[in-house]
């Protein structure tokens, strides 16, 4: 295995846990990235004289990260430091309408009680029994072991677990399904955002979606130094088990010889011979052809209707006064539904956004910042950042509108130094062939899950991870397509490697 070469493109967390694995199996392993650090969307941005996370900042499925570090003969906590959060998010409607949702189910259905009513809280227990029921149903079929089509999860699940894929209502909506558990609005609202962990909205995405409650009542975490940190953790120990990086490294194309993979091609025209190439960018930039002709077979081409949502994001300074941030906060929109079908039907920002902020100077054990605080702010945007960018004046407008919504829930910010904004065009510039989309292809209806690829493709020799492939968007999902396309790897290798070439009468030779 040593003599064999593996060029990993991109060095997101999906390419990172690819490259760590198998530099861990022994096998010669080149990860070239095209930007100045890894992490891909775990980033960070200069604002004044501070780094502010500008990517992911919710820290779950702690497992697949366990399980990585320990597959590569290390130990998570001896390099990432990760403290569980006790509060999850806090929620506000108006001034006087809060709402806090804590890892304790008990906590949270008393919260819920006040806030809402008992019927909403005794909904709310059985909406987290059915939601518990969902994970446990697919994470043995889907998410651990890749099975990325109905026959393939059936076949997984057998006989006596086809009632329970019945039971985890796959082709209902995620906001139809929320109507059995809830009637008030705001509390379908907030368990309606899980379909924008995926870039979705909540009145096309399946059902399904309700296993997000789930994974974060198992627990969420928050990583010392952020997101990017972690990537850089995952990075570090990949180079010490003996993968190589290439930082601003542009991949100009995959090269094919025989028809199987041969290396890939840099735009300074340098060539690096592989054995296997692992594409961790995303389906649409390989079927775009920005890997060339010869791989665009293996991406895919989205229609805009197809993409999922992009955001505007501004990374800021600033000092906070009139509402009480906690680390994790979400400013509902008055009409989410009006919200949803500006952004997907229109394909224009909503007058009325539902804001994100993660006040990221803020934990529960330590004292109230004072001063200026880090803070990423996010609203969800059209994937249209090739076709039609936004223009400054809209730009302006959205956080014209952002701070409005901020200020009907008593929040007001002073800005220390200018935010830095980043809009789908700018995420299209990061990451191409995207056109802004964050998560790939949005999951709508229940059939779209299963139109991700898996990590092995049709081209011999050429695999693929990251965000948009199975099992789906987010930092432990894109882990884990990583972890699926190394095994896929080993499993190739080592089939080949006990086959032993053999002559048969007829002149027909095979390994």
């Amino acid at each position: 295995m040593a003599q064999e070469r593996v060029v990993v493109i991109g060095a997101g967390i999906g390419g990172l846990a690819t490259a760590l694995r198998l530099a861990h199996a022994g096998l010669a392993v080149t990860v070239v990235e095209r930007a100045a650090q890894p992490g891909g969307k775990m980033a960070s941005r200069s604002v004044g004289a501070k780094r502010v996370e500008s990517g992911p900042t919710v820290f779950t499925m702690r497992w697949v990260f366990e399980e990585l570090f320990a597959e590569s003969g290390a130990c998570f906590e001896h390099h990432a430091r990760a403290e569980p959060a006790g509060l999850l998010a806090r929620h506000a409607w108006t001034r006087h309408e809060r709402l806090d949702l804590s890892a304790d189910l008990d906590t949270s259905a008393a919260a819920i009680d006040a806030f809402a009513g008992l019927r909403e809280a005794e909904g709310y227990r059985r909406f987290c029994a059915r939601s518990a029921e969902i994970y446990r149903t697919l994470e043995g079929p889907f998410i651990r072991e890749g099975r990325t089509g109905p026959a393939g999860l059936a076949q997984r699940v057998g006989i006596s677990g086809l009632g329970d894929l019945w039971r985890i209502q796959p082709f209902s909506t995620l906001w139809s399904a929320l109507g059995g558990f809830f009637r008030d609005p705001r509390l379908l609202q907030l368990f309606g955002r899980y379909a924008t962990y995926c870039g979705a909205s909540p009145f096309t995405a399946p059902a399904t979606l309700m296993l997000v409650a789930h994974v974060e009542q198992v627990g969420v975490w928050t990583v010392a130094g952020g997101m990017s940190a972690l990537a850089k953790a995952v990075a570090d120990l990949a180079t010490e088990r003996g993968a190589t990086f290439r930082y601003g490294a542009h991949v100009d194309r995959i090269v094919t010889e025989g028809g199987r993979v041969s290396g890939v091609l840099l735009a300074d025209g340098e060539r690096i011979p592989a054995d296997r190439v692992v594409c961790n960018a995303d389906a649409t930039a390989l079927g775009a052809g920005l890997f060339g002709p010869e791989a665009a077979p293996m991406g895919e081409r989205l229609a805009p209707a197809e993409r999922s949502l992009s955001a505007v994001t501004l990374c800021a300074d600033a000092v906070p006064s009139g509402f009480p941030l906690a680390h994790h906060n979400v400013f509902f929109s008055g009409d989410y539904r009006a919200e949803f079908d500006t952004i997907l039907r229109r394909r224009r920002l909503p007058d009325d956004p539902t804001v994100y902020i993660c006040a990221q100077d803020r934990t529960e054990a330590g004292p109230e910042p004072t001063g200026p605080e880090r803070l990423l702010m996010l609203v969800n945007a059209p994937a249209g950042g090739r076709e039609r960018p936004l223009t400054p004046s809209e730009i302006e407008t959205c956080a014209t509108n952002l701070s409005r919504r901020l200020e009907a829930c008593g929040l007001t910010l002073a800005m220390a130094s200018p935010p830095v904004v980043t809009d789908p065009a700018g995420f299209e510039r990061h990451f191409p062939g995207s056109a802004g989309a964050l998560y790939g292809r949005a999951p709508q209806g229940w059939a779209s899950t299963f139109k991700r690829a898996g990590a092995r493709t049709a081209l011999p020799g050429l695999y693929l991870a990251g965000g948009s492939i199975h099992p789906g968007p987010g930092v432990p999902m894109a882990a884990q397509s990583g972890r699926l396309a190394a095994a896929a790897i080993l499993q190739d290798l080592d089939s080949t490697a006990r086959s032993r070439k053999t002559a048969m009468r007829g002149g027909t030779s095979m390994r």
